[in-house]
């Protein structure tokens, strides 16, 4: 998936107001002098096959109003979107239908289920937009019930689960069509902390089963880190910085995005091979612990507290690649407080 220079401004003005934004005023300014508002300014990504891309913002910062674009839900007003070698933005409303059907689907913050549809209905209601025969589609449906940990609810009605359910559901729901590319819109921002996180392990194992392109927003940054390949950080409309949850955390662009990792799990998200420092020649004594290069940091603290031994970081040959300091560590995390 391609997306180049991507605006969205709402408003009559909205030339007057592109040229406000390229000439660096603020989308306060902008509203004040037009009374349009720049939701989006000149947003450029791409996103690989199987990558997990997290757009992470405050509220208001344009990240709902960009995956709307995205996905074609709302008309760019500049821009292109290229999506399985289609460029929506020049697609007419025949090919993005059969887009939405088959390729592409989106799970909302709110989950949008049919009340009257039983659970089974619901997850099959895409296959029935296409014409897929009833018995074959139910069967499909049941098939990811089961996978998002639904297994018997399929005969239930949407108000008989829980909002954590109804989310699975909802998964569920944008899985059956087998997209290429799914779109989540803070998908899991109202459910309860334990349901959430749960809800958000679940992804992760499917992701790492099914391995599609993933576009998910969020205003909360330990999500972020917690789900992404890459993340964008968004404010007032544009990117800020783009990079991996250790980019980010090791080396923020400015001081907005270091508000954010203040108050980072640093520990639980850095791996050891992010801090440690290359051999070049030096001896490894036999007795010093050896953790794998994607150990989170939090697991080789043990080894490092009250001990001057280095930790030897391996791949995933076993084959030693590195040396994870205690200090090297406790200046990163002493910086994160």
């Amino acid at each position: 998936m391609s997306v180049d220079g991507v605006w969205k401004v709402f408003g009559r003005k909205a030339r007057e107001a592109r040229e406000m934004a390229t000439a660096g005023a603020s989308r306060e300014e902008i509203q004040t002098a037009t009374g349009s508002v720049v939701a989006v300014r000149d947003i450029s990504f791409d996103v690989a096959p199987g990558e997990t891309f997290v757009v992470m913002g405050l509220s208001g910062s344009g990240k709902s109003t960009l995956i709307r674009c995205v996905s074609h839900l709302v008309e760019p007003t500049e821009g292109r979107v290229r999506l399985c070698d289609t460029d929506l933005t020049r697609a007419d409303s025949a090919t993005l239908r059969n887009l939405r059907r088959q390729k592409m689907a989106m799970v909302f913050q709110h989950f949008g289920l049919f009340p009257h549809r039983k659970v089974v209905d619901n997850v099959a209601y895409g296959l029935e937009v296409q014409g897929v025969e009833r018995r074959v589609r139910h069967e499909r449906a049941r098939e990811l019930l089961d996978t998002v940990g639904l297994e018997g609810w399929g005969d239930h009605y949407p108000q008989q689960l829980s909002g954590g359910m109804q989310q699975r559901v909802g998964l569920a729901r944008a899985l059956a069509v087998d997209p290429e590319v799914l779109f989540f819109d803070e998908p899991f921002s109202a459910l309860d902390p334990l349901i959430r996180r749960d809800m958000q392990d679940e992804l992760i194992d499917l992701q790492l089963k099914l391995q599609r392109t993933l576009v998910f927003i969020t205003h909360d940054f330990a999500e972020a880190l917690k789900l992404a390949d890459r993340i964008a950080i968004m404010n007032d409309g544009a990117f800020v910085q783009v990079g991996t949850p250790v980019e980010i955390l090791t080396d923020p662009a400015d001081d907005y995005v270091r508000a954010f990792t203040q108050d980072a799990p640093v520990a639980k998200v850095l791996p050891a091979s992010s801090l440690m420092q290359p051999l070049d020649g030096t001896p490894i004594d036999p007795g010093w612990t050896r953790l794998a290069s994607s150990t989170p940091l939090e697991a080789a603290l043990p080894h490092l507290l009250g001990s001057t031994n280095p930790v030897v970081v391996c791949d995933e040959q076993l084959t030693p690649v590195g040396l994870l300091r205690g200090q090297d560590v406790a200046g990163v995390l002493s910086e994160n407080r």
